[in-house]
């Protein structure tokens, strides 16, 4: 079961156009949405979890229309948002357990066997009697991936999952996520690089709502290789080098800045070609977009 997104527009009241024409194929397997923020990828996940109504365009997950047959879509939707609020003084256990009930499983011993299986899945487990107010960031996220499986979802939405997260609990989400991705379409929106690259097979990147680039991250590296130049400069030559309009990202080292180019031939003395990583694609799509935004 796919998900079809044609021409998808939205325009707030203030005038800020979030989506701009966005149209994409997502199949079922992980799924990252890269942007800064504001970029408009929450509005998209509004939209797609029935929160939000489009201006403009199509979504069709198999043969649900998702701007039309709201009831059908938030049956098979899970949806962990970037804030996910929960009753402090309840447990995990009786937490779940009432979702369970929202969703419309109303026989008790199959609401018990699918919270424990749930908690079980999630590693909770030896946690359920312990309030949520309790819960570090990252169970609270592992806790909001278990009542987003409830009812067997089709397409899972996950807003910025793992902001904030230590090393360890990331690690542990991204084991959960990668698990989950087998069956269903999962969608990842994120600002953090490094999460598209561990777990995506496919992604797309949305600046300013607009679609930049959608594909495999190794469809984006390749569209680079042989591209990407480095050298360690003055400071006071970094504003000239943005304005130029091939700067892709800075970095200091040692207090230095080091920057990468795009270019398709050297761009200069003392640049060295390097290996393109996914954070040269995004930050490259971004910068190209930013310089042709002022240049229009």
């Amino acid at each position: 079961m796919d998900l079809i997104i044609k021409g998808l527009s939205k325009t707030y009241g203030n005038g800020v156009k979030a989506l701009d024409n966005v149209s994409l194929h997502i199949p079922k397997g992980m799924f990252g949405l890269l942007g800064p923020n504001g970029a408009g990828k929450s509005t998209l996940m509004r939209i797609l979890a029935t929160l939000q109504e489009a201006d403009a365009g199509s979504v069709m997950l198999g043969d649900i229309d998702v701007l039309k047959q709201k009831d059908e879509v938030r049956r098979t939707l899970g949806y962990l948002p970037q804030e996910f609020g929960v009753y402090p003084k309840v447990s995990a256990y009786e937490m779940l357990d009432h979702i369970a009930l929202l969703k419309g499983v109303t026989v008790k011993s199959e609401r018990k066997d699918l919270v424990e299986a749930l908690l079980q899945r999630v590693n909770l487990w030896d946690q359920k009697k312990r309030r949520l107010s309790g819960f570090s960031g990252g169970m609270k996220q592992r806790f909001g991936i278990a009542q987003s499986l409830i009812g067997e979802p089709k397409l899972i939405i996950v807003d910025e999952p793992t902001a904030g997260l230590d090393p360890g609990e990331r690690n542990r989400f991204y084991n959960l996520l990668t698990e989950i991705g087998e069956n269903v379409v999962v969608i990842l929106s994120t600002h953090i690089v490094q999460d598209v690259k561990e777990l995506c097979s496919n992604m797309a990147i949305i600046h300013k709502g607009k679609l930049l680039f959608a594909g495999s991250p190794d469809e984006s590296l390749r569209g680079i290789d042989g591209k990407v130049w480095e050298k360690s400069i003055a400071k006071s030559e970094l504003e000239g080098y943005a304005a130029g309009g091939q700067l892709i990202s800075n970095r200091l080292v040692a207090g230095q800045p080091v920057i990468h180019l795009l270019s398709d031939v050297p761009p200069g003395a003392g640049f060295v070609l390097v290996e393109p990583s996914l954070e040269d694609v995004f930050f490259g799509a971004i910068n190209r977009s930013n310089v042709e935004t002022v240049t229009a």
